[in-house]
């Protein structure tokens, strides 16, 4: 077990020297910057690096791994800064439209767009959160990013809901397969009880262009890179696919926060 433990901390120590070789493009530390390492020091140090990696090749990956979750994790760290400085426009805006308890405590916001492969698939496990979770209040953000379709599907969305159709309509939209146009768009919303000819008008209203256009501005302010994203509270973000059962973890971790 000593041997164990010994190798699994220089093994540790190794990987973070590798670390700091990549983060100082060769110099081992900011010790080294300041002179508290001499140069013969300073190499053997480099030295024993260089000759570990040969040997294991696999700590300059974990090294990597190591860098990576630091980024994602100062990413993260600003983007909920960014959520908290503007809680009246993530989760109390007056454009976007809140599923499950209006006054809910358990705040989540999606960003999702309507053609996005990964949003249509956490659809059903939304559907059930919001079923199962009666405090759970859930701010819905259509993004247009995935190109010209998109931006009928959402600006088609948004103006669904100034007839106060915006579920029947996104529902019936994100699980419609065929291909898109606007025929598609007038076929959908009759079929949901809307009035056709005053959506396809409203989807170029300065209303929606204008929510639509806020929306993607609030994404590039977190740095989104994708969709689905959540935003659990002001606590933590969830980007992808996420399950109903990592949904639901993260929303007992909020709850316990409160």
């Amino acid at each position: 077990m000593k041997k164990l433990i010994t190798f699994s901390f220089r093994r540790a120590a190794l990987a973070g020297a590798a670390s700091l070789l990549l983060l100082c493009g060769g110099a081992v530390s900011a010790h080294a910057a300041d002179g508290s390492f001499s140069p013969a020091q300073r190499a053997e140090i480099v030295e024993i690096v260089r000759n570990a990696l040969k040997t294991d090749p696999t700590i300059l990956s974990d090294a990597i791994s190591s860098l990576q979750a630091q980024a994602s994790a100062r990413k993260a760290s600003s983007a909920l800064e960014t959520v908290r400085r503007n809680k009246a426009q993530y989760g109390q805006s007056t454009t976007d439209v809140v599923l499950g308890n209006k006054n809910g405590k358990l705040e989540v916001v999606e960003f999702y767009d309507p053609r996005c492969q990964y949003c249509r698939k956490v659809l059903g496990d939304v559907d059930h959160l919001i079923g199962s979770e009666p405090d759970l209040r859930l701010v819905e953000k259509v993004i247009p990013v995935l190109g010209p379709n998109s931006v009928i599907d959402a600006e088609a969305i948004m103006a669904a809901g100034l007839q106060g159709k915006y579920i029947p309509f996104q529902k019936a939209l994100m699980t419609d397969s065929s291909a898109p146009s606007l025929d598609r768009i007038r076929r959908l919303a009759q079929n949901v009880g809307l009035d056709a000819d005053r959506l396809l008008k409203d989807m170029k209203s300065p209303a929606v262009t204008a929510a639509l256009s806020k929306n993607l501005e609030l994404a590039k302010a977190i740095d989104l890179e994708g969709t689905p994203t959540f935003i659990i509270g002001e606590r933590e973000i969830i980007p992808g696919a996420a399950s109903e059962s990592d949904l639901k973890a993260a929303l007992d971790r909020l709850r316990k926060a409160h």
